[in-house]
């Protein structure tokens, strides 16, 4: 990884145009330009840098604007100075046009002759359906607005996932992709590596002597990545939701990454290109942990109709907006896979990702294994009322949110005269070591893409290893109908079948 892309404050010194595709949609208004117009607060864009809307919708320079200046002041992570935000939004543009129509691009192209205005390194950023993507790189291509590599100026192109709905799409859109650019060109965004607590997981695992070592086959007994949220459909999603399910939004993507980093090899460097090395050699070892049929691996769910923590209805996922009545799509899954390596042969990864979950967290918990010989008595306590149980294994916990942190669960003697044990917590948490609001995701991402640091994006063979680990599932949909959960619940019972053999259970806290 880049220098900059450890401590995250360096400049972007030279000059940039930044192009959003898709600049009226949702992630424009509360994710991008807020992370833009934080990184101009701080003075990490250049002095000369213009940001360019590109949409269907008929507004003009001051329209748009006005729009953005409100976003900033509600999503902005860090309080918006009115007169900053003025400053700020005198550098953004609109470009009407069809993304389908290759006119729209010879028309910007036009607009881009005025260098004065539009510095010609370029970052186009692609906010859009993913059936427009090719279309997108190809118009870019053929009407000159992306120079070709090692040329006088930069030119970059953001995807925003999904990166294919299956290997085969995935495969060939990657092929599209790379006739009309270089893989050096391509930033294939996935927010989840730009949180914070994310990108601790390898300084903690390689800048630490002490937890590295016990990495391995010989002392861990499984690890478990969950992602679940409270939401459902909400804000219309259940159109593009229905399409894609659990799997293909949450799993192959943001959990196989989470899984990539807690298993991978020491990398020999920080480059981008080694960091990604690494990763692939993981996502090739990966398979589903299959011993006689798909169901032995694989659990999907769906969530019905019921209430809230409140009392209040909620619909269920087929009673949803824009949601076939009669669809399949799993709102919930849950995979356990192995690892066919040296360091993690035998050990279960279990992945689960849901929505209308009881809590919403993201965490990757490693267990250990329990000591050979059980020399003492456990304890769990209420109070002063304590029940003896077996003994407890120390548990790692990366918890990416919210609560960013990382957890140590260790037995320690409970004070007393008698000598029994009770688990307690080590723990390190952001919030409580430093006084200041973590960075967004998107604000690390898109200065890494303008400084031309990949390391925090996916590259083409990645993409493809992470749609192979998931394929046998998508070819075997029929075999695996979901099943019924209720709002609130952590999941339903069928998924802790993927326990069998493993000492444990799933971390519903």
């Amino acid at each position: 990884m880049a220098l900059h892309g450890i401590i995250g404050e360096s400049r972007v010194d030279n000059p940039v145009t930044i192009v959003i595709f898709g600049a009226t949609g949702d992630l424009t208004h509360r994710k991008l330009i807020p992370a833009l117009f934080i990184a101009y607060a701080q003075g990490l864009l250049p002095s000369a840098f213009t940001i360019v809307g590109f949409a269907r919708r008929d507004y003009d320079d001051e329209t748009f604007r006005g729009m953005m200046g409100d976003s900033i002041k509600e999503f902005s992570r860090l309080p918006a100075d009115e007169e900053a935000v003025a400053r700020f939004v005198q550098h953004i543009r609109y470009h009407q046009g069809d993304i389908s129509s290759f006119d729209a691009y010879a028309d910007l192209k036009a607009k881009f002759d005025d260098t004065e205005t539009y510095p010609e390194n370029r970052l186009y950023y692609l906010s859009i359906i993913p059936s427009l993507f090719e279309t997108a790189v190809e118009y870019l291509k053929t009407s000159g607005l992306v120079n070709n590599p090692g040329a006088e100026h930069w030119s970059r192109v953001v995807i925003e996932k999904p990166f294919g709905r299956d290997l085969a799409s995935a495969t060939a859109l990657n092929a599209a992709l790379l006739k009309y650019l270089d893989e050096s060109q391509i930033y294939r965004i996935d927010h989840y590596l730009g949180k914070e607590t994310v990108q601790n997981i390898l300084s903690f695992r390689f800048a630490n002597a002490i937890f590295e070592p016990v990495f391995n086959r010989s002392y861990v007994d499984h690890i478990q990545i969950t992602a679940a949220e409270t939401v459902g459909m909400e804000k219309g999603r259940g159109g593009y939701y229905d399409e894609y399910g659990a799997l293909r939004d949450m799993v192959t993507n943001h959990l196989l990454q989470l899984l990539c980093l807690v298993t991978m090899e020491a990398p020999g460097d920080l480059s981008a290109e080694s960091i990604r090395n690494e990763k692939v050699k993981v996502l090739n070892a990966t398979s589903l942990d299959i011993r006689e049929e798909i169901s032995d691996a694989v659990c999907r769910g769906q969530y019905s109709g019921g209430t809230d923590k409140n009392g209040k209805p909620v619909k269920g996922y087929l009673q949803e907006e824009r949601i076939d009545p009669s669809s399949k799509t799993e709102t919930f899954a849950a995979l356990r896979l192995s690892i066919n390596n040296w360091r993690w042969a035998d050990v279960p990864i279990l992945l689960r990702t849901g929505k209308r979950m009881a809590k919403k967290t993201t965490e990757i918990a490693v267990q250990f294994k329990v000591p050979p010989l059980q020399l003492f008595q456990q304890v769990e306590c209420e109070g002063d009322v304590c029940d003896i149980t077996h003994i407890k294994p120390n548990t790692l916990i990366f918890q990416i949110q919210p609560n960013e942190g990382i957890f140590l669960q260790v037995g320690t003697k409970r004070p007393g005269m008698r000598f029994v044990v009770e688990n307690v917590k080590m723990d390190f948490s952001y919030s409580g070591t430093w006084n200041k609001s973590l960075p967004e995701a998107y604000e690390r991402l898109l200065l890494d893409a303008l400084h031309g640091d990949s390391t925090l994006f996916t590259r083409s063979d990645e993409v493809e290893a992470e749609w192979r680990v998931i394929q046998p599932i998508l070819d075997n949909l029929e075999k695996l109908k979901p099943y019924s959960y209720p709002p609130n619940a952590w999941g339903m019972p069928e998924s802790n079948w993927l326990f069998h053999g493993v000492k444990g259970a799933w971390r519903n806290r």
